[in-house]
């Protein structure tokens, strides 16, 4: 193993996380039958918990996030043969900064990004003019909670109520991207069920912190999840012996409190980097597992680099930082060589270019990557 291959230095992302004992126990002796045909307890113990976490009538299991994210909208659309829907949300979403392309070329839907606030909702003022200028495509709505682009900002329910009713008055559809729904909740001391209650529909990842091996869950009415399970199908989507994931999902289900000791960790990280000459930390109102650090002079690709060279991965970000995300994998020791790591970084760059304080966003754009890019070529799974 090479010191960039340290699962306690990877800070890229809490999709990192593996699969520990009891998880690969409970897929070995997870009691399976065939999904596709509706006859999988562990699918359908699965289903039956998670709605109720949330408090919706229904869940359906998916491989993907991505793949809940692209349901969402399209059942939301109403049956086979309607129209395509119109999807408003963030610009600097999930769905609009990774999942655009799939959206627009697998679903037709016309993705409309919109400003946000700090703390990651849509601007009001501009989501109510898009509202109203309608289309006559079925619209959805996204709010992401917690908002990635925002340090992982957590969303009250009175934040997402504030969206929610102006995109009812229009007859939209409101869609939650809750990938991090659960880190939501533990931040700010909620039930899941009181997160999701503003909106119709919600996605809720099972492999981020969580740690499950693979999977998300679409939740919302049971109609709703008939024709998200139709889709499903046609997408390729459906799975037969699904038990095998389930069950160690359910196992994950039980482990939503662990998830404030990485909130913790990050809350450690954020100070220690915040102490580092040069190095600027964003400041969510409710932070919980991201840290987003800038160092002056220092692209965030040509940070990332060269915090990789010290065996630190981070995941570089088009917002002018570079994005930690911890979860189980990191302890104190990681802070302390991540901080080590990021002030030898610091010492490389002069200090005539950090006290001009030369703003990446000022240079010419770089070749961002998405994540799925790097998949697409093959380079990560």
């Amino acid at each position: 193993m090479t010191p960039s291959d340290a699962p306690h230095l990877d800070f890229r992302s809490d999709t990192r996380t593996l699969p520990d004992t009891p998880m690969r126990a409970a897929m070995a002796a997870a009691r399976v039958g065939d999904d596709v045909y509706g006859d999988d307890p562990t699918v359908a113990l699965l289903e039956e918990r998670a709605a109720a976490l949330l408090g919706t009538e229904a869940a359906l299991l998916t491989p993907t996030g991505t793949m809940a994210n692209l349901l969402a909208p399209l059942a939301a659309a109403g049956p086979p043969g309607a129209p395509a829907p119109r999807v408003i949300t963030g610009a600097g979403s999930h769905m609009a900064f990774l999942e655009a392309d799939g959206l627009r070329r697998f679903g037709g839907i016309d993705l409309v990004p919109v400003a946000q606030r700090p703390d990651g909702l849509p601007d009001p003022d501009a989501l109510s003019a898009l509202l109203a200028a309608g289309t006559g495509a079925p619209t959805v709505v996204c709010v992401e909670n917690t908002a990635m682009m925002r340090c992982g900002n957590a969303l009250d329910a009175e934040a997402v109520r504030a969206v929610a009713e102006p995109a009812r008055r229009h007859g939209a559809h409101l869609h939650l991207d809750g990938a991090r729904l659960a880190n939501a909740a533990v931040a700010l001391e909620a039930p899941l069920a009181e997160l999701a209650r503003p909106a119709d529909s919600v996605t809720f990842s099972l492999s981020k912190g969580l740690g499950a091996p693979a999977g998300a869950l679409l939740c919302g009415t049971r109609a709703y999840v008939a024709r998200a399970r139709e889709l499903r199908g046609w997408l390729g989507g459906s799975l037969h012996q699904a038990g095998v994931l389930a069950a160690p999902a359910l196992l994950a289900l039980d482990r939503l409190p662990d998830l404030a000791a990485d909130h913790a960790t990050a809350a450690a990280l954020a100070g220690r980097l915040a102490a580092l000459p040069g190095v600027q930390v964003m400041r969510p109102p409710r932070p919980t597992n991201m840290v987003m650090a800038r160092l002056a002079g220092l692209s965030p690709p040509a940070c990332a680099e060269r915090l990789a060279g010290h065996g630190v991965r981070v995941l570089p970000l088009p917002n002018g930082h570079v994005r930690f995300v911890t979860h189980r994998a990191h302890d104190m020791i990681a802070v302390r060589e991540a901080a080590r790591a990021l002030a030898a970084v610091a010492a490389t760059v002069p200090r005539a270019r950090q006290a001009a304080g030369d703003d990446p966003a000022g240079a010419p754009a770089p070749p961002w990557r998405r994540k799925h890019d790097d998949e697409a070529a093959g380079a990560r799974t």
